[in-house]
């Protein structure tokens, strides 16, 4: 990154931060809470004059692993803005991870660029109907004051809100063709027949066989003797 003394490594300015210097901020909010980082950045000079650039860091507040952003705007913007826009990438990776498991986003063999498109362009639709489906399903929660706590009885009747992988569970469930007894062994029945059928078809081939060697060799048979 450029600095007034030359270049300086985005490493090594990390070293250089105080621990005042970061934010403990939400990146985003995920199934098991608010993802919460350490965050710090600093503003690179930039060619442009109209633009801004900033050198954007996160620090894990467990491991201490390191990530490292290079943002770009038009204007000034503070380092929650920036943080907040740095987030938006788990919602693009949850989603191409929904994608691929509720509508089989990645289950086709590629064999040609046509039935690729095909399969994806079903996969994103199937996928839409359920993000779509789950949106309009999504009903507003209760909110509790910081004076009040639900209670036990709400905690355990409290659910959350209609997700795509649920809504695929319950349509195919609800789709399911629920088939009788009578049903059941009607199908028996069937395959049964079938079965037999297919067996004599196959014993009268070979009987049918048998009995045309039979008739070459006696006439073969006739030959050589007259």
């Amino acid at each position: 990154m450029p600095a007034t003394a030359g270049k300086l490594r985005a490493d090594r300015f990390v070293e250089q931060i105080p621990c005042n210097g970061w934010q403990i901020l939400s990146a985003s909010r995920g199934s098991k809470g608010e993802r919460l980082y350490a965050w710090a950045f600093t503003s690179i000079s930039d060619s442009e004059p109209t633009h801004h650039r900033w050198l954007l860091l996160r620090r894990n507040l467990h491991t201490g692993e390191l990530a490292y952003f290079l943002c770009h705007a038009t204007s000034a913007a503070p380092l929650a803005t920036l943080v907040r826009v740095a987030g938006t990438r788990w919602r693009v990776e949850e989603n191409f991870q929904a994608g691929k498991g509720c509508a089989g986003l990645d289950e086709h063999q590629v064999r040609t660029w046509t039935s690729w498109h095909r399969w994806t362009t079903l996969a994103m639709l199937a996928h839409a109907f359920l993000a779509v489906t789950a949106a309009r399903a999504r009903q507003p929660t209760t909110t509790h004051t910081a004076s009040t706590t639900p209670s036990d009885t709400e905690h355990q009747t409290a659910m959350i809100p209609l997700t795509c992988n649920e809504i695929r569970h319950l349509r195919t469930a609800l789709t399911r063709p629920i088939h009788d007894q009578l049903h059941i062994a009607r199908w028996s029945r069937f395959r049964r027949r079938h079965q037999h059928r297919a067996r004599h078809c196959n014993l009268t081939c070979a009987k049918l066989v048998r009995t045309v060697v039979a008739v070459d060799r006696s006439q073969d048979l006739a030959q050589v003797v007259g």
